[in-house]
């Protein structure tokens, strides 16, 4: 199959995965508002490899894996390629499951997790923990590419406490992934401080001596695609990916769009409510999608009041009342 990675138009844009946040749902909000020329991928939730090894634990764990239909049409309409990540820390469960995914799902590539800085996720030696298991990261890429003939990239950061983006890129280098997403912060930051870019373009100029073919993006405060290309061009990176910047405006990958009305705010809540219902009703909880509800909520006259009011709506059809109401 062929590597989609390098048809793409440059510089990348892609949606970062995020834990309770890049479901179907969500993504096909995204993926509607985006333009193409400014998206190009967009991540699954992160997926476990162990989950996904247990009968009872896939059926649970596989919907994170969850693509709708009609999601599925606007990826197509629009031409955006859609990568499933999974992660973990036992080769031979990367490979099985690497092999089950692209058998039984319709994924465009897949994506292994080694940055994740979770205490609970980094306690079992899984996800950013892998920086300091080298040996084992590098089995855990090579068991993945050869249980599927889909490109394999590999999420990560520079470093545990400090940065060591040179010798870790390094390795991970050695198996030739089809893409590194490096993020500028260590697992030790969480998601606190700034993203050192000085650090990802470190990172890309490994790339350059051991594998120009690998495509190197960078993670971390990205505020707009006009930043994003900034940095593409100073960092000589092949793109960025976009994480919490999303959260600030949902039409972030449509520049000609920054200014919502509050007309459009709404209309994207409602969107997004009704398809969370279609996708998730009696599966999920309704306080998953509040947080989502900040995004829309601001900006306008009573934004405020809307938005703890829909703090304490019960039902979806407490959601309904509440938007509509507001639109009268």
């Amino acid at each position: 199959m062929e590597n989609f990675w390098k048809t793409l138009p440059k510089p990348i844009f892609a949606l970062a995965p995020m834990e309770d946040v890049t479901d179907t749902s969500f993504r096909e909000v995204v993926a509607r508002l985006a333009d193409p020329n400014h998206l190009h991928i967009l991540y699954t939730e992160f997926t476990s490899v162990d989950g996904m090894n247990h009968p009872k634990g896939k059926l649970r764990v596989g919907e994170r894996l969850l693509v709708s239909e009609s999601e599925r049409q606007i990826l197509k309409h629009k031409g955006f390629k859609l990568i499933a990540q999974i992660w973990g820390n036992k080769p031979e469960l990367f490979h099985k499951i690497a092999q089950e995914i692209t058998d039984e799902y319709d994924f465009d590539g897949l994506d292994i997790n080694m940055g994740c800085p979770v205490k609970n996720v980094v306690k079992n030696g899984c996800c950013s923990a892998l920086i300091k298991q080298p040996e084992l990261a590098k089995e855990i890429i090579l068991a993945t590419q050869e249980g599927t003939h889909l490109p394999v990239s590999v999420k990560t950061r520079t470093g545990i406490k400090s940065h060591e983006t040179e010798t870790w890129i390094e390795h991970v280098m050695v198996t030739k992934p089809a893409a590194i997403i490096l993020h500028g912060r260590t697992q030790k930051q969480q998601s606190d401080g700034f993203a050192d870019w000085e650090e990802i373009a470190k990172g890309a100029r490994v790339r350059d001596q051991i594998n120009p073919e690998t495509l190197f993006l960078g993670n971390g405060d990205v505020s707009s695609v006009s930043h994003g290309e900034e940095l593409c061009e100073k960092y000589r990176l092949d793109g960025v990916m976009v994480g919490r910047g999303i959260f600030h405006n949902p039409w972030f990958f449509d520049p000609q769009n920054i200014t919502a009305s509050k007309s459009d705010k709404m209309a994207q809540l409602l969107l997004h409510t009704r398809l969370f219902e279609q996708n998730w009703a009696g599966k999920k909880n309704l306080n998953i999608l509040k947080r989502f509800y900040k995004i829309y909520t601001n900006d306008f006259a009573g934004a405020a009041k809307l938005r703890a009011d829909l703090m304490d709506a019960k039902t979806f059809e407490d959601v309904y009342h509440l938007v509509n109401s507001e639109l009268v």
